[in-house]
C-alpha cells in the first residue's frame, strides 16, 4: 500500500454499528472513538494501515451516525464510572473530513453533555474550529500533538497530507495561550531520517518557546505494510543503504514476514530515548502524559453519568 499520491482521496459516508470501543496499549486499559475509517494525512509510516483496510489514503468513509450511536451508548452503560475517551486511536479526527462531515465536533458535545472526560490526538489545525469546545471544558480534556518532523523537506515525503508544522505550532499556540492542557508527542521517531539530536533538539526547542511543559515520543515499530513504504521512503532521501541497518535494530532478515510486529532493539531504543529526556530535562519540560491523564480521569471514582435528553442542535 503506497502512501503517496497526487490525487485527493474519495470522501464518503457510512454508518456504524457502534463507536465507543475498549483499547489496550501495554497496560493501560482506555475507551476510544474514531469518527472516521481513513485518512488524509497519507503518513508513510501509519499504523493503521490494516489489511481491513486497504484503501486507508486513498477513501475517506465519516461515520455519519457516530454521534447519535455514541449518545445511545453512554445512555446504555451500566457502570457507574467511565474511563477518559481518546479521539482518536486509528485516524485523525479533525482531517480534512471534518470540515466537510463535523462529526468529531458532535461527538465531542455529547462527551460533554455527558460530563465524560477526553482526549484527543491529532497533527491537524483544523481543530482550532473548535477551540471554544475545548476552552469551556478545560478541566476535562487535553489535546496531544503529534509532531514527527519540523523539516518541511522531510514532512513532504512522509506524510504529504499534512499541514506544515509551522502552521500546526501556531494552532498549539492557540491552545497553550487559552490554558487548554497540551502534550507534543514525537512518534514515530525514525532511524536515520528523524533520530538525530538536532532533529529532535529542533521540535523541543520550539516547543520550550510555547511554553509546553509536556513531551513524549517512541521509537517505529515495524509492520510488513510499514516496511515497504519505509524501504520506499529511505530510497527517496537517498540513504537505500539504511535497509541494513534497519534489519540490525530490528532483528529481521529479508522477506520480511507479514506475521512480524518488530520493535528497534534496547540498545538503539535507550539511546534514542534517553537522548530525547535528556534534551526536554533540560528545558524543564516533563516526559510524558501520563499526568494529564490523572488528572482527567474519572474511573477510580464512582459517578452517575448524566442522562440529559437535550437536542444537539442546541449545542450547534
Amino acid at each position: 500500500m503506497l502512501w503517496y499520491s497526487d490525487k485527493a482521496p474519495v470522501i464518503e459516508k457510512k454508518y456504524s454499528k457502534s463507536i465507543l470501543r475498549y483499547f489496550k496499549v501495554g497496560t493501560h486499559l482506555g475507551l476510544t472513538i474514531n469518527p472516521y475509517q481513513g485518512c488524509h494525512h497519507r503518513c508513510g509510516y501509519c499504523y493503521a494501515t490494516y489489511k481491513w483496510s486497504p484503501d486507508f489514503y486513498d477513501k475517506i468513509y465519516g461515520k455519519i451516525n457516530a454521534p447519535e450511536i455514541l449518545e445511545s451508548e453512554l445512555n446504555r452503560w451500566n457502570k457507574n464510572s467511565i474511563l477518559p475517551v481518546m479521539i482518536s486511536s486509528a485516524t485523525d479526527a479533525y482531517q480534512y473530513a471534518e470540515a466537510k462531515f463535523g462529526i468529531t465536533k458532535r461527538c465531542i458535545q455529547i462527551l460533554q453533555q455527558y460530563q465524560i472526560p477526553f482526549y484527543v490526538f491529532t497533527k491537524s489545525t483544523l481543530i482550532a474550529r473548535d477551540l471554544d469546545l475545548f476552552r469551556n471544558y478545560s478541566d476535562n480534556c487535553f489535546i496531544v500533538w503529534s509532531i514527527t518532523t519540523a523539516d518541511e523537506k522531510i514532512r513532504r515525503i512522509l506524510e504529504p497530507g499534512t499541514p506544515p508544522t509551522t502552521r500546526i505550532f501556531d494552532t498549539i499556540k492557540k491552545f497553550v495561550d487559552c490554558g487548554i492542557k497540551c502534550c507534543v508527542n514525537i512518534d514515530p521517531i525514525i532511524p536515520f531520517i528523524t533520530d538525530n539530536e538536532e532533529h529532535i533538539e529542533s521540535i523541543v526547542d520550539r516547543c520550550h518557546q510555547l511554553g509546553l511543559k509536556r513531551i513524549c515520543g517512541s521509537v517505529l515499530r515495524l509492520r510488513h505494510d510499514i516496511w515497504i513504504r519505509i524501504v520506499e521512503i529511505l530510497q527517496l532521501f537517498g540513504i537505500s543503504w539504511a535497509t541494513k541497518e534497519y534489519e540490525r535494530i530490528y532483528g529481521f532478515q529479508e522477506p520480511f514476514l507479514h506475521g512480524d510486529n518488530l520493535s528497534a532493539n534496547t540498545t538503539y531504543t535507550d539511546n534514542v530515548m534517553n537522548n530525547l529526556k535528556a534534551v526536554i530535562s533540560k528545558k524543564n519540560i516533563a516526559f510524558g502524559f501520563d499526568e494529564l491523564l490523572q488528572q482527567i480521569t474519572k474511573s477510580r471514582q464512582s459517578y452517575a453519568i448524566s442522562l440529559k435528553q437535550r437536542k444537539l442542535s442546541e449545542f450547534v
